[in-house]
């Protein structure tokens, strides 16, 4: 058996993944206008993949040509570049289709050559008013470094000026940090029908009004284009740099990175394109695409529906934990006994509401918390500064480094630090991506600790729309060791212990390994043995040949994977035993599980950690076992649920087919929903169990 046949490249399988989004998009039972979400979020995640995927292949390139080393790197980037090249094209099919779809429900998009008179005199005022005041042309000169203006995160078009002299090249930004992508275009009395038009075509209906007073030209056109940058960025390590400026000084090296891709609209005259690609440099290694009049298509993500309810997903409400009834104030709730919730079946409110009330509360007497990604509007981070004023103790540690949300976090780090919030960065070379919060608080002679340890953010937004849990406990076994990672946090170097917490870097290979033996040794003795797991992606190698050990020795193997996968399941005397699925659909699937059999007393965990090496040996991350029977039955029931779902499930495969899971004559379940269904029956019978208590 060759080595490579028993993993698949994370990059090729990230692209995988990307399909099943756009598996949404076509699906036909998906609502109309989710469909083209969809569309936005496929486009948004390929961002991403260039800026980070692509661009790190591009780099390993490039460092192996300096070195004078071979790289099989260039095989692999060719297999990236055609993968997203089919993709992009049956993107543009998908979208052509789904117009055509809007237009059956009078819903149109237009661009500025299908408007009547009336709507083109109503554009041109509105251009007047409202898009022309955030716009200034960049005149494309010799003298002009292009790679010094062009923002990564935004859509522009190239406009040509010509006469029989000479050309002139401009460009635009799109200003959609100041206007909506999507404008309502008013209709004709009595017309059933809703027209939208992109901003971008109505810079092109008014170029004229743009350049028409300043520049003689004959004729005048344009053309769009979006650039993509590498998002890796080198770190002055100058002693006298504190983090903070680092990475202020790490984001603006990013707006001038060296471009990965770049996509330009079909039609482009030659002079131009060739002109842009050596303004950009772009290389042999980049991207070069052809593509639509559009580009930015991640903005679609928040696809207006002007029409019926329909069109979009019937509203699923989060509810409320039975366990925080009955009780005057959250720590009652949790004194009382672990709770579990879970994101975005569960209002998010029961975090913030335990942070405001801590903020405020006589006994309360420190608050320490870790931030990857909050909200711009956070209410809990409100809550912090609010705490502080009242004479608590709060510390918050702050991931800058969080990928892509590194401005915000810099911002709230510079809030929190003059309000007199103690802010830590976190240890030299160690991301930290635990979901911790840990409440001291006096009562009577003794302080008892509250603990939040979770699989997601701190991010109200993100909790409406991302599935994860969250475990609030008094447990003291639990408490007291996540008083010790913060320990940790502030001084990684010395010694701790944690027996109950599984914690990267300090034990985490270490402790899975050992689980993984524990099931390993079970099956080997004849004793049930079962390693069930949920994460968003799989490709650490250890931990991939210890899967494949288990398989072997008959231990029975069940994952749900969104993302990357690099284990192939199915590859007979190596790992028949592994079965593996993704879900996809209107929930973005989160959460990091794991159940062990333990010869059928099963263990829980829930973690922060991905199975990738960066979160096992070089991130600050947190799994905790579930100790309650009760919360330890309701995960495996939830994640029993998904691995049973017949409409949205697709197979993990060697050939990264994502066929979908058949139903055959198994009755349809779609598992986000059958849990919502779930919870809300368990949330009841919890209501009427704490009531008779």
């Amino acid at each position: 058996m060759k080595t490579e046949k028993l993993y698949v490249e994370k990059e090729l399988s990230w692209l995988s993944f990307n399909e099943r989004v756009l598996q949404e998009a076509a699906d036909k039972t998906v609502p109309l206008i989710e469909r083209i979400r969809f569309l936005g979020i496929f486009s948004n995640n390929l961002d991403e993949f260039y800026k980070v995927r692509f661009a790190d292949v591009k780099r390993r390139i490039l460092i192996s040509q300096e070195r004078g080393k071979e790289d099989n790197s260039k095989h692999l980037l060719k297999k990236m570049q055609s993968k997203a090249a089919n993709l992009s094209d049956r993107f543009e099919e998908l979208y052509s289709e789904l117009l055509l779809e809007m237009a059956r429900r009078r819903i149109f998009l237009v661009n500025e050559s299908q408007l009547t008179e009336t709507q083109q005199v109503w554009l041109r005022k509105y251009f007047h008013k409202e898009v022309k005041p955030h716009i200034t042309p960049l005149l494309l000169t010799d003298d002009i470094d292009v790679l010094q203006f062009l923002k990564d995160e935004y859509a522009y078009v190239c406009v040509e000026l010509k006469n029989d002299t000479q050309v002139q090249y401009a460009l635009l930004e799109i200003p959609t940090d100041h206007l909506q992508r999507f404008v309502m275009v008013p209709e004709q009395k009595g017309k059933r029908r809703k027209t939208i038009i992109l901003l971008d075509n109505v810079i092109r209906l008014c170029l004229d009004e743009l350049f028409g007073a300043f520049f003689d030209y004959e004729e005048i056109a344009c053309y769009s284009i979006k650039m993509t940058r590498d998002a890796e960025y080198d770190l002055s390590h100058e002693v006298e740099f504190s983090l903070l400026e680092q990475m202020s000084e790490g984001i603006e090296q990013r707006l001038t990175a060296m471009p990965v891709r770049f996509i330009y609209e079909k039609g482009m005259p030659q002079p131009m394109l060739d002109f842009l690609c050596q303004k950009l440099r772009i290389s042999n290694y980049d991207s070069l695409l052809s593509g639509s009049r559009y580009q930015n298509f991640k903005d679609f993500i928040g696809f207006p529906n002007v029409g019926r309810d329909y069109l979009e997903n019937k509203p699923l409400p989060p509810f409320t934990s039975a366990a925080f009834e009955q009780y005057p104030n959250s720590f009652d709730a949790i004194k009382q006994r672990d709770i579990l919730l879970y994101y975005p079946y569960h209002t998010f409110d029961h975090i913030v509401e335990l942070v405001r009330q801590s903020s405020f509360d006589p006994k309360v007497r420190s608050i320490k918390i870790n931030i990857y990604r909050v909200a711009k509007d956070s209410k809990l981070m409100n809550s912090l500064i609010d705490a502080v004023h009242n004479g608590k103790n709060v510390t918050v540690v702050v991931e800058l480094q969080a990928r892509f949300d590194e401005e915000a976090n810099i911002n709230w780090s510079k809030r929190l630090v003059d309000a007199g919030v103690q802010v830590i960065f976190g240890a030299p070379g160690l991301k930290i991506h635990s979901k911790l919060l840990l409440i001291s608080r006096k009562e009577g002679d003794e302080i008892v600790r509250y603990a939040h340890i979770g699989t997601g953010n701190f991010h109200e937004k993100t909790a409406r729309i991302y599935t994860d849990y969250a475990l609030l406990t008094a447990n003291p076994s639990l408490t007291n060791e996540v008083r010790a990672v913060f320990g940790y946090i502030e001084n990684p170097y010395r010694p701790v212990n944690f027996e109950k917490l599984i914690v990267s870097p300090r034990n985490s290979r270490k402790r899975m390994y050992a689980l993984i033996d524990n099931e390993i040794n079970n099956a080997l003795a004849g004793l049930p043995a079962s390693i069930t797991f949920k994460v968003n992606n799989l490709v650490d190698k250890g931990i991939v040949d210890r899967l494949y050990q288990a398989s072997q020795a008959g231990v029975v193997v069940r994952g749900i994977i969104r993302g990357m996968c690099s284990l192939v399941p199915g590859i007979k005397g190596i790992s028949d035993n592994i079965v593996l699925t993704s879900v996809v659909d209107r929930f973005l699937e989160h959460p990091r599980v794991f159940i062990l059999g333990n010869a059928g007393s099963p263990s829980v965990y829930i973690s922060s950690a991905d199975w990738m090496t960066r979160n096992v040996d070089h991130r600050i991350e947190v799994a905790t076992p579930v100790l309650d029977p009760k919360l330890v039955q309701r995960i495996i029931d939830i994640v029993d649920i998904q691995l049973k779902d017949t409409v949205k499930a697709r197979w993990i495969d060697k050939e990264m087919s994502n066929s979908y899971v058949p139903r055959g004559n198994r009755r349809k379940i779609r598992s986000q929903v059958a849990i919502y269904d779930y919870l809300k029956q368990a949330e009841k019978r919890d209501r009427k169990q704490y009531k008779t208590h």
